[in-house]
């Protein structure tokens, strides 16, 4: 024990990124101008920001009249196998489209995520190819997905730039779902679950997106705030802490906004990824014995919101909150099939046999 010990402290000591300033870019929302970049074309595993794919895949599936806000989602036996945090919800919980886009972006919904992708797409496997379709045609070369929720896959990653280039793609062409973004917390038939997205109640102007983590991961963040009418987006990869994470957003949207980030002569799809180097692996810093130990030297570079230290946060204020009511369908394996569009109307009248889902009450920006 005491030989693996020293074998992980000289590890951490050696390495070029024991004591390491994880990717991180900031860009103008409307212009596409880089303020500022940090190894932003490394691969990364993406943990929960993966849901942003999610959201743009169903986004346009709800465009293509494919499934609507009402179309129920069910919880199968696969996406209750999902991990996520203890709720009500069980095989055969169903809730409308439209909540269960509140779950996977505002709670983080593991299994909710993955009965989204059998309801648009018929099958996970199904609605994961159409997210790599989407990642090519968009030009994220350093993305690849095996699962529409981001729980662990070595093979799942991402890049900060192409965090970005999805980031802008979902927030600019489907601003009716603005509102998801901005919520702070969902209750769950009468349990509250709040988004891990501090930001959203502590950052004035901060508008969302999606945090994430998993141990290899690291605490990612891809955020846009607004001040002034002007827009930023910043991704953040690889943070220790949720302090950290939401601190060094923070530092880097007061930043951008106050004039300190200057823009670059780059633009964001002028960046380019990093081919064949494979992702920075957190797991042993921040899921070990060693944690403490590489947690301390990254407070050190990251000291903001410590005790007496400066905060780019404000005081907490009252969260944003959507309400979720599930009902029980007695078919919990059946998935509703994506329709054709002739076969719309069927289709609505065969679901309207079963139970009337809630009706919409998605506020639109």
């Amino acid at each position: 024990m005491r030989c693996l010990f020293a074998i992980a402290i000289l590890i951490l000591s050696m390495s070029p990124r024991a004591l390491m300033a994880t990717p991180s870019l900031v860009v103008d929302l409307e212009t596409g101008a880089v303020l500022h970049s940090e190894d932003v074309g490394h691969r990364w595993y993406p943990a929960s920001t993966t849901k942003l794919m999610t959201a743009l895949v169903t986004f346009e599936a709800l465009a293509n009249n494919e499934v609507d806000l009402k179309t129920p989602v069910i919880l199968s036996h696969k996406a209750m196998r999902q991990r996520w945090v203890k709720t009500s919800l069980k095989v055969g919980s169903a809730m409308s489209l439209e909540d269960a886009l509140y779950a996977v972006l505002v709670s983080s919904a593991n299994n909710v995520a993955v009965a989204l992708a059998e309801t648009v797409a018929g099958s996970e496997d199904a609605f994961v190819a159409r997210m790599n379709a989407a990642a090519e045609r968009l030009g994220l070369t350093a993305s690849h997905f095996t699962n529409p929720n981001g729980l662990f896959d070595r093979k799942q990653t991402v890049s900060a730039r192409d965090l970005a280039l999805l980031s802008i793609e979902l927030y600019q062409k489907y601003p009716q779902y603005h509102a998801i973004y901005t919520t702070a917390a969902v209750q769950i038939d009468g349990q509250d679950l709040k988004s891990y997205n501090e930001l959203l109640t502590r950052f004035p102007g901060a508008l969302g997106l999606k945090t994430g983590f998993v141990c290899p991961a690291g605490r990612n963040i891809a955020a846009v705030a607004e001040r002034d009418g002007r827009r930023i987006l910043t991704v953040v990869l690889g943070a220790t802490t949720g302090r950290e994470r939401s601190e060094r957003t923070a530092k880097l949207f007061t930043e951008a906004f106050d004039g300190t980030l200057k823009p670059k002569e780059t633009l964001l799809k002028d960046l380019a990824n990093v081919p064949d180097v494979p992702p920075e692996d957190m797991r042993l810093r921040l899921c070990s014995d060693q944690t403490a130990i590489y947690e301390a030297k990254q407070d050190k570079l990251y000291p903001w919101g410590l005790p007496g230290q400066k905060s780019y946060l404000a005081d907490p204020v009252p969260a944003q909150r959507h309400i979720i009511k599930t009902w029980f369908v007695p078919q919990p394996e059946f998935v509703p099939k994506p329709r054709a569009k002739p076969d719309r109307m069927l289709v609505t009248s065969a679901w309207s046999k079963v139970s009337p889902p809630p009706k919409p009450n998605l506020k639109l920006n």
